[in-house]
């Protein structure tokens, strides 16, 4: 009966062991985020997609420029070839052939064996348009590094920017916690009005409706500071699944703006995309130097030794060598139409950089005027704020004196929760400013350090 009794147990021992493991083991800590982590992570190998991408693209332009330089180099190749043969010596006229003594040549010859052992050897001594043609992929290699350090501001933009909205989101969210702690103070002292007979029903019934509305939207910006974090996390290429707590704030930390002329000067000195295109333009000339040197002459030197036999007779060393010169009289029209393209091409290089020289100076205006509309802003909201918020005291003041009623409390707190949005918007607006400008000038990641 005992060992009956226990039987059960056994079974369920176990399973209250590991239930008790398992609460005894810690909870990962969240991952402690700061801007310039966030940007850290994102810029990794990695980190963004894109970052991986442009990975990618410079192995590619190296091996470009690998394959470009190999028709400079010296080309080698060895083979070694065992062969059986048979002639047919009737095909070449032997049965044609009178010989005396009705004598008659075999009708073929073989089987016999050659056996053939040989290396060979190219070099180009002088071929002016592949010399071309390896430069050109030598400015595509730079290019596409200015394109990798470009793609590297970007997401560091683009990261900083989805930072400092998470932090928008988190200040509404604290705002929006205030408000409803307000709210229920003043809902309080509407309270205490009534009970002392200087209140009436309908101040409690506004505050009431005040408070759910407060609420209301402290749901919508919980809601807002969980999908900030989620484009967060996807920004900088971590799981969506990943707990991640901000160390920073939203505040506004004044900089002594630069000016015009200063801004254009850094972004033509820092402006990553610029150098690329600038390596562009000059890949492109050179291509279309390699095209118009196709009529030049071509040299090249060759040259092969190896060993050639009958096996079973004697096997003798044989070598040849030489200069070969080519000269390109008529080719169809190909090289017309090649020059043609690089010309082109060229063109095509030129007006983009010009493009982007004017795309330049339009990001920098644009930057700086933000960034001086944005200062005006954060001085103008901390001055409504002050001025709000003495607003809601001397109204209550006033209502718990029974100067004036509940509604003129109302439209204070009103006006105070209006004052906090736009504060928390003035600053918000001032560090994408600043984001902004400095990913016009092309130093975003100084900022961040």
């Amino acid at each position: 009966m005992m060992h009956r009794t226990m039987l059960p147990a056994l079974f369920l021992f176990p399973p209250l062991l590991w239930g008790a493991d398992a609460d005894l083991v810690p909870r990962q800590s969240p991952l402690q985020l700061s801007l310039k982590r966030a940007v850290e992570l994102a810029t990794s190998p990695e980190g963004n997609t894109n970052i991986q991408l442009e990975e990618e693209a410079v192995r590619e332009a190296k091996a470009r420029t690998a394959e470009a330089r190999s028709a400079l180099l010296p080309n080698v190749e060895t083979y070694a070839s065992e062969t059986s043969m048979i002639r047919s010596l009737a095909a070449l006229g032997s049965n044609t052939v009178k010989l005396p003594f009705n004598f008659h040549l075999p009708n073929q010859a073989g089987p016999y064996d050659i056996t053939d052992v040989r290396a060979t050897a190219t070099q180009s001594a002088f071929d002016f348009s592949a010399l071309r043609r390896w430069q050109a992929a030598r400015k595509a290699v730079r290019a596409t590094k200015s394109e990798q350090e470009h793609a590297t501001n970007e997401i560091s933009a683009l990261v900083a920017k989805a930072y400092v909205a998470a932090l928008r989101a988190n200040a509404d969210v604290d705002a929006s916690n205030s408000d409803v702690e307000l709210a229920k103070a003043l809902l309080t002292q509407a309270q205490n009005q009534k009970n002392a007979g200087t209140g009436t029903g309908i101040e409690i019934t506004r505050q009431k409706t005040k408070l759910a509305d407060q609420t209301q939207r402290l749901l919508e910006a919980q809601n807002n500071r969980t999908r900030t974090h989620l484009q967060l996390l996807r920004a900088i290429g971590l799981r969506l699944d990943t707990e991640a707590e901000l160390t920073d704030k939203l505040v506004y930390t004044p900089e002594e703006t630069m000016t015009l002329e200063q801004a254009e000067a850094e972004a033509f000195k820092n402006r990553e995309d610029y150098k690329a295109q600038q390596e562009h333009e000059n890949g492109a000339r050179l291509s279309f130097s390699a095209a118009k040197w196709e009529r030049l002459p071509t040299i090249q030197a060759w040259g092969d030794y190896g060993t050639i036999g009958q096996t079973d007779i004697a096997i003798m060393p044989t070598r040849d060598f030489g200069i070969t010169l080519r000269f390109p009289i008529f080719d169809g029209g190909r090289i017309d139409a090649q020059r043609a393209e690089e010309s082109s091409r060229y063109r095509q290089e030129k007006i983009k950089s010009n493009d982007l020289r004017q795309q330049i100076e339009l990001d920098i205006r644009t930057a700086l005027d933000s960034l001086h509309s944005a200062q005006e802003q954060v001085r103008v909201a901390q001055e409504g704020l002050e001025l709000a918020d003495n607003e809601l005291t001397q109204a209550r003041r006033r209502y718990t004196a029974g100067v004036t009623n509940g509604l003129e409390v109302t439209d204070a707190q009103t006006q105070l929760e209006h004052a906090r949005d736009n504060q928390i918007a003035a600053i918000f607006n001032y560090n994408i400013a600043r984001m902004d400008l400095g990913e016009a000038t092309g130093t975003i990641r100084r900022q961040i350090q």
